[in-house]
């Protein structure tokens, strides 16, 4: 290496140090740092123990509540994820179309993804209360019987996936932006063959966003594999661990029970399990994503 390439590169080197540093100390080091510590009894105060796959071995077999933490993950995202969609497309369908006012609109339907997680999560509190929430109080004026949405256990996930639509923005600005991509004339073509709206959706406007859809699939999994703060601060994992997610159970035994080591090796199994959705949801998106009208 010569001369001038040595400077170069010490250049180069000193302008992307801070990202390297900041790298190392604040993403390998810790990733590094958990798996280590999913082999070892770790209670932060002692040094850990190696203890090999036992956190792994109590986890799969004798923790009852970590497959309890794990059905209710699970659940709640095959109740989210595929909620979250229909109801960003069809509202994204909404605010595409040519009437007066749509920025307005498009501003309205954003602004509740622009509020603090916690805010949120005290407002849909109150919204669900048994006794003096709204919904109930609309339901008792309709003739209809109070819902326990937080305090029965067969309510309380389809309660939080209830209230996940109401920051559903981000999403449908990502469909709103795949739908204005779609080639007009395709739509102009079918006009001329008779097509209706609902043809021209099904048969044109979602085969052309799959890619877009195949996108949001896969943020909304890894979201909702990781959802947390509504439900601790909403339930706490109640009713009857009804709503004990699996990121919740990983945070008490971290930080309440002081079980780092066992936290950890939780950690990483969410991360494999995250993982095969992905992979498995990517396998099968060759059969339904269309790239330029190919299916690849």
């Amino acid at each position: 290496m010569g001369s001038r390439q040595r400077q170069n590169t010490i250049a180069g080197l000193i302008f992307t140090s801070p990202f390297i540093v900041g790298f190392l100390v604040f993403s390998f080091y810790p990733i590094g740092a958990s798996l280590f510590y999913s082999f070892t009894s770790y209670r932060i105060l002692t040094p850990p123990h190696w203890i090999g796959l036992g956190n792994y071995q109590r986890m799969l077999f004798t923790d009852e509540l970590f497959w309890t933490s794990l059905y209710n993950t699970s659940f709640f995202t095959l109740l989210s994820v595929p909620s979250g969609l229909l109801a960003s497309f069809v509202l994204a369908l909404a605010l595409n179309a040519n009437i007066r006012g749509l920025s307005i609109y498009r501003t309205v339907f954003y602004l509740p993804s622009l509020v603090p997680t916690v805010a949120v999560a005290i407002i849909w509190l109150w919204l669900f209360h048994t006794r003096y929430g709204l919904l109930n109080i609309i339901l008792q004026w309709l003739g209809l019987p109070r819902v326990g949405w937080l305090t029965s256990p067969g309510m309380a996930k389809p309660s939080l996936a209830i209230m996940g639509l109401w920051a559903i923005g981000p999403t449908v600005i990502i469909f709103l932006a795949s739908l204005q991509d779609v080639p007009q004339q395709l739509y102009e073509a079918a006009e001329i063959d008779g097509a209706y709206y609902l043809q021209k959706t099904v048969y044109i406007t979602v085969p052309m966003v799959t890619p877009v859809i195949l996108f949001n699939l896969i943020m909304g999994l890894i979201g909702s594999f990781q959802y947390f703060t509504q439900a601790y601060i909403m339930t706490n994992g109640g009713p009857v661990n009804a709503t004990l997610m699996y990121v919740m159970y990983l945070y008490k035994n971290g930080f309440e029970y002081i079980q780092m080591g066992y936290a950890s090796a939780m950690a990483w199994v969410l991360f494999l399990v995250i993982l095969l959705c992905t992979a498995v949801v990517l396998r099968s998106s060759g059969r339904w994503v269309y790239y330029g009208g190919v299916a690849r």
